[in-house]
């Protein structure tokens, strides 16, 4: 092992990232510093471009792009409001009414966007307001919205789970279908929670729905509920790859939000591909910069002495699970979800796989472990989106948001003893896994 990879590519990331760089310019330079320090100044620069472009010259990271393009549509084309007076209309009078009407929002949402931060963006708005307006109170109400907006990269589609996919070179088809029933158990355990507030603090409910109400509210969002059905059936039954149904996704959300409910004019469409670009650009980049990053690693020999370290932790394949969750709550701290899979995927999964972990599993637990990071501070991206969308302090949203890490830290514990869970769906329908 190169000692000097791990004070340089290890040792120089974090105060590069604490200058507030962001972070695929904190790899770009480590990876440069490296290479100057290894072969002088007149290194290879060729192999630098080459290894960049090798990192997005990938078919499958195509679906990225698409898939949120396809959030923002929702959030401008009305389908956002629809869905949250679907999910009023199904849970509004559960005991937490409105709370119980956010997180199942969400697992609706999640089945057409794959990303945390469209949800608290979008739909946490629509749902913020109509809590407070309510009588709840805005920091519970954005607590349950960053909490909920965990789910959205669990359930297919999913940007994380595609983008570990593409890392690990396992099944992306099974990496989406082994997100539906950990989703859902993600949201029970929410819900529990918001049901144990609901019943201290004496929050409303909203009243039972009227025939014609429900009617009404389920034919307007019968075309969006339709939307998860395509796309994990299509995946399922082989109409289309995971990459084509990001395509789909797309493209049906276009001919809902611009023909059907007609809430997008044409003359708005390009503002929405630019908001797009704006939010996949830095996602390639990062891409880029993590191959250059992530074979420097490789070739220094880090990852192996890593892997060796491991079985001193724990001598088990659920011990293993353990220590790598454990460190995935801390990296999730300080580094966000599509770095930290890009840059850590390549390190651990040779390992995972050496001592039998089936790669679909692993990849939840690690996909669901730094999605909690989505909430810790100081870099919870979620929890500064819910800073601007509620209009309250930092350390408030930190505040409200802790006591709904117990939940998701329950079904993280539920997935990650019981494999089967996660991989149940994807061995009936495509035959994966061995559990």
């Amino acid at each position: 092992m190169d000692v000097s990879a791990i004070v340089i590519l290890v040792g120089l990331l974090v105060p590069f990232m604490l200058t507030g760089l962001p972070i695929a310019y904190c790899m770009g330079a480590c990876s440069i510093v490296y290479m100057l320090y290894t072969e002088g100044l007149f290194f290879n620069y060729q192999i630098v471009a080459q290894r960049m472009m090798y990192g997005i010259n990938n078919f499958t990271l195509i679906a990225v792009p698409f898939f949120i393009f396809a959030a923002q549509l929702m959030n401008t084309g009305g389908i956002t409001r629809r869905l949250y007076n679907f999910a009023n209309m199904l849970v509004g009078h559960w005991p937490g009414g409105l709370g119980q009407v956010n997180i199942i929002g969400s697992v609706i949402f999640a089945g057409m966007s794959g990303a945390a931060v469209s949800d608290a963006a979008g739909l946490g708005k629509i749902e913020i307001e109509a809590m407070v307006n309510a009588g709840y109170e805005v920091d519970f109400a954005a607590a349950v919205t960053a909490a909920s907006s965990t789910i959205g990269p669990i359930i297919p589609p999913s940007i994380p789970l595609v983008l570990y996919g593409v890392s690990a070179q396992t099944s992306v088809g099974a990496l989406l279908l082994g997100g539906i029933v950990p989703g859902l158990i993600m949201a029970a355990c929410m819900m529990l929670m918001v049901q144990y507030y609901a019943k201290k603090r004496n929050y409303p409910r909203e009243p039972k729905p009227t025939l014609e109400g429900a009617l009404k509210a389920t034919v307007e969002a019968l075309p969006v509920l339709v939307t998860p059905v395509i796309l994990i059936g299509g995946i399922s039954w082989g109409w289309f790859t995971p990459t084509e149904a990001s395509v789909v996704a797309a493209a049906y959300a276009f001919v809902l939000s611009v023909f059907i409910y007609r809430e997008l004019p044409l003359k708005d469409v390009p503002q929405v591909l630019m908001e797009t670009m704006e939010q996949a650009a830095p996602i390639a980049l990062i891409c880029a910069a993590a191959s250059i990053y992530g074979w420097l690693m490789l070739r220094s020999g880090v990852p192996m002495a890593a892997a060796e370290l491991i079985p001193h932790l724990a001598q088990t394949q659920l011990g293993t699970l353990f220590v790598i969750i454990i460190f995935l709550l801390f990296v999730g701290m300080f580094m966000e979800p599509v770095s930290a899979i890009l840059i850590l995927t390549p390190i651990l999964v040779p390992y995972v796989q050496s001592i039998g972990i089936d790669l679909v599993h692993f990849g939840m637990v690690m996909v669901l472990t730094l999605m909690i990071g989505l909430l810790t501070p100081p870099v919870g991206m979620v929890l500064y989106v819910l800073t601007t969308v509620a209009d309250i302090s930092f350390d408030r949203v930190v505040k409200a948001t802790l006591p709904f890490l117990i939940p998701l830290l329950a079904a993280l514990a539920i997935i990650t003893i019981w494999p089967g869970v996660v991989t149940f769906v994807p061995r009936i329908t495509m035959g994966w896994g061995v559990y």
